[in-house]
Protein backbone atom coordinates (compact mmCIF):
# COMPACT_ATOMS: atom_id res chain seq x y z
CA UNK A 1 0.00 0.00 0.00
CA UNK A 2 1.23 2.94 -1.08
CA UNK A 3 1.42 6.49 0.82
CA UNK A 4 -1.18 7.99 -1.50
CA UNK A 5 -3.34 5.51 -0.93
CA UNK A 6 -3.95 5.15 2.88
CA UNK A 7 -7.03 7.27 4.34
CA UNK A 8 -5.27 9.13 6.55
CA UNK A 9 -8.72 10.98 7.70
CA UNK A 10 -7.44 14.10 6.99
CA UNK A 11 -5.78 17.07 9.95
CA UNK A 12 -6.78 15.81 13.15
CA UNK A 13 -7.01 19.31 14.33
CA UNK A 14 -8.53 22.14 13.12
CA UNK A 15 -6.94 24.75 10.97
CA UNK A 16 -8.14 28.37 10.24
CA UNK A 17 -10.10 28.66 7.15
CA UNK A 18 -8.06 29.16 3.61
CA UNK A 19 -4.69 28.10 5.90
CA UNK A 20 -3.23 24.35 4.14
CA UNK A 21 -2.00 22.26 7.13
CA UNK A 22 0.06 19.36 6.07
CA UNK A 23 2.70 19.18 8.80
CA UNK A 24 0.45 17.88 11.95
CA UNK A 25 -0.63 14.43 13.02
CA UNK A 26 -3.87 13.46 10.89
CA UNK A 27 -6.63 11.26 12.24
CA UNK A 28 -5.15 7.89 11.70
CA UNK A 29 -2.34 9.04 13.56
CA UNK A 30 -4.41 10.42 16.57
CA UNK A 31 -5.87 6.76 16.39
CA UNK A 32 -3.17 5.12 16.02
CA UNK A 33 -1.71 6.98 19.16
CA UNK A 34 -4.81 5.90 20.94
CA UNK A 35 -4.52 2.40 19.80
CA UNK A 36 -1.18 1.65 21.33
CA UNK A 37 -1.65 1.24 24.33
CA UNK A 38 -4.18 -1.73 23.21
CA UNK A 39 -1.74 -3.04 20.84
CA UNK A 40 1.04 -3.64 23.79
CA UNK A 41 -1.45 -5.28 25.89
CA UNK A 42 -2.25 -7.87 23.50
CA UNK A 43 1.23 -8.47 22.61
CA UNK A 44 2.41 -8.62 25.99
CA UNK A 45 -0.23 -10.95 27.18
CA UNK A 46 0.24 -13.35 24.66
CA UNK A 47 4.14 -12.72 24.25
CA UNK A 48 4.72 -12.88 20.97
CA UNK A 49 6.86 -9.83 20.79
CA UNK A 50 9.67 -10.68 18.47
CA UNK A 51 12.81 -8.65 17.37
CA UNK A 52 11.37 -5.76 16.07
CA UNK A 53 9.33 -5.25 18.98
CA UNK A 54 8.87 -1.77 18.06
CA UNK A 55 7.68 -2.02 14.11
CA UNK A 56 5.38 -4.87 15.31
CA UNK A 57 3.61 -2.37 17.84
CA UNK A 58 3.39 0.41 15.03
CA UNK A 59 2.07 -2.01 12.79
CA UNK A 60 -0.56 -2.96 14.95
CA UNK A 61 -1.59 0.53 16.34
CA UNK A 62 -1.68 1.59 12.99
CA UNK A 63 -4.26 -1.30 11.33
CA UNK A 64 -6.10 -0.38 14.19
CA UNK A 65 -6.20 3.08 13.79
CA UNK A 66 -7.15 2.31 9.84
CA UNK A 67 -10.10 0.06 10.62
CA UNK A 68 -11.23 2.83 12.64
CA UNK A 69 -11.04 5.31 9.94
CA UNK A 70 -12.96 2.84 7.85
CA UNK A 71 -15.79 1.95 10.60
CA UNK A 72 -16.20 5.71 10.72
CA UNK A 73 -17.22 5.63 7.12
CA UNK A 74 -19.35 2.64 7.35
CA UNK A 75 -23.00 3.45 6.51
CA UNK A 76 -25.45 1.98 9.62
Amino acid sequence: MTKESINDGGPAFPTPAGIQHNDGPTMRDLFALGALPVAWKAYESFAVIGDNANQELAKAAYQIADAMLEAREAKP
